[in-house]
């Protein structure tokens, strides 16, 4: 479908990208963090023709990945201890992590928030509605996540140039306008439910509203039938093209860059897809897999255009949206931390939680980190994907250049840098080390021979290879996805 597309268009996709950019580009998709140098190595040395899908499938069963993709949805279910307290966050970001583990199917992940009662303590998802906290909240946050709708504005007027009305606002509102949330008797212990009584009116024309479900109407429900039931039930049926349109889009985009609708929480029809062909087929392969999220994980990255390189061709120079070629992207701030702290041998210790926590993997922002949130780690006080940012800022290459984060880790007396020259190491063999670690890769003759020019003229050797280092965090093949 991409290159039906592609051919159209009359540009010419990339070659392949390396094996070295491969492994490089899985591991911090799949995992969210680096390939060390000893898996670099045994996969550059693999000369078996299958070996690319045979590491994607390892991935996939790795624990890593379960924790980092949980992460990708705290980010839109707003896991903070601010909207959650601390022991709602830890147990909800639990249950995410366990329902990547166990590879739960979407349409069932979904139901499970949406139709969640009980303690927010004892039944995780139940926090679903405590982050929406009220009618508004809920209905938009649902339309934003699960229908990549952005409907605040419907509220107040009918759109002119979109399908969306205040009727359809309202209507949505009758959905969750029965949630009660009520206090617990624990300290920060919410109990969710339905009422059977709660009517929403619509301001502008007075009618009551009945439950309303998109392309389906106004729908009766009974009294002692909960309303949210009834929208998950249509909400998650196979035929359903919005939920799986939505989400096929959102995991393309977590590993291409960009989405096929792009934001990726803005499907409109003044907004369409730059490949309806493409979208309707993974969607509908989506579908057809029982909303196996893995499984269509696994099949983006084994397709050519993921596996494409990131370096343009003279006719697809331009091509920011058709995926001609890979679009590089800027590294999350919580892979970056990561990625410095495993160079350099140097862990970050994020408060209340165990030595060792990956910053890939943590519950919640780590909120007293100037340089996570340099780089762009949001404060979840939104569902909106924008909240965390996609470019590059002046302040990011400040925190680089003289940032006590990377200073601290580069000139740390137990860091790996210390530990290869104890360990008898030569400045090419650290050179090496250092490319490897950090880029996958042997670095190139001349920059081994500008890594022995500078070594050669410093008086210190330990703060030159520091400075080696220093410079290969700088590089925009270190910082971003390519």
């Amino acid at each position: 479908k991409v290159y039906l597309k592609l051919q159209e268009m009359q540009l010419l996709p990339s070659g392949l990208c390396s094996d070295s950019e491969f492994i490089r580009r899985v591991h911090l998709d799949v995992l969210g963090r680096l390939p060390t140098t000893a898996e670099t190595q045994a996969f550059l040395a693999d000369k078996a023709k299958g070996k690319r899908a045979a590491l994607i499938d390892h991935l996939l069963r790795r624990p890593e990945h379960a924790a980092f993709w949980a992460q990708k949805w705290g980010d839109l279910l707003r896991l903070t201890p601010a909207q959650l307290t601390a022991a709602g966050t830890h147990k909800f970001h639990r249950w995410l992590v366990s329902a990547f583990e166990q590879n739960l199917p979407y349409d069932r992940f979904a139901h499970a928030m949406l139709t969640a009662n009980g303690s927010t303590f004892a039944h995780p998802p139940a926090n679903y509605f405590r982050t929406a906290k009220d009618t508004t909240d809920a209905l938009e946050t649902t339309a934003q996540i699960f229908l990549g709708s952005r409907l605040a504005c419907a509220k107040c007027h009918n759109h002119p140039y979109e399908r969306w009305t205040q009727d359809n606002y309202y209507g949505l509102a009758a959905v969750f306008n029965r949630v009660e949330r009520k206090a617990g008797t624990r300290p920060g212990e919410l109990f969710i439910s339905s009422r059977g009584t709660g009517e929403v009116t619509q301001p502008r024309t007075g009618q009551r509203m009945d439950p309303w479900l998109p392309g389906q109407g106004s729908v009766k429900v009974g009294v002692r039938t909960d309303r949210r039931r009834v929208f998950a039930d249509w909400l998650t049926r196979h035929d359903n093209r919005w939920f799986a349109r939505v989400e096929a889009n959102r995991i393309w985009a977590a590993v291409m860059g960009r989405g096929i609708v792009e934001p990726v929480d803005d499907f409109r029809d003044s907004n369409p897809p730059v490949n309806a062909p493409l979208l309707d087929a993974l969607a509908t392969e989506f579908a057809k897999s029982g909303f196996d999220r893995r499984a269509l994980l696994r099949q983006i990255l084994n397709s050519r255009t993921y596996q494409a390189s990131a370096q343009p061709t003279d006719a697809n120079r331009g091509d920011e949206m058709f995926f001609s070629h890979y679009r590089p992207h800027l590294l999350s701030a919580e892979q970056i931390v990561d990625a410095v702290c495993q160079v350099t041998g140097v862990p970050e210790n994020f408060a209340g939680l165990p030595a060792g926590t990956r910053a890939t993997a943590l519950p919640s922002p780590a909120l007293n980190s100037a340089f996570l949130k340099t780089f762009g780690q949001p404060a979840r006080s939104t569902a909106c994907a924008c909240e965390r940012p996609a470019e590059p800022r002046l302040a990011q290459a400040l925190e680089l250049l003289n940032g006590k984060f990377l200073h601290d880790r580069l000139k740390h007396k137990n860091g790996q840098l210390a530990k290869w020259m104890a360990g008898g190491k030569t400045d090419d063999e650290i050179v090496a080390e250092i490319y490897l670690s950090a880029l996958a890769r042997q670095p190139s003759k001349a920059e081994r021979q500008l890594a022995r020019q500078h070594i050669a003229q410093s008086k210190d050797r330990t703060a030159a290879l520091a400075d080696l280092c220093w410079s290969v965090f700088n590089l925009n093949e270190f910082l971003f996805q390519h």
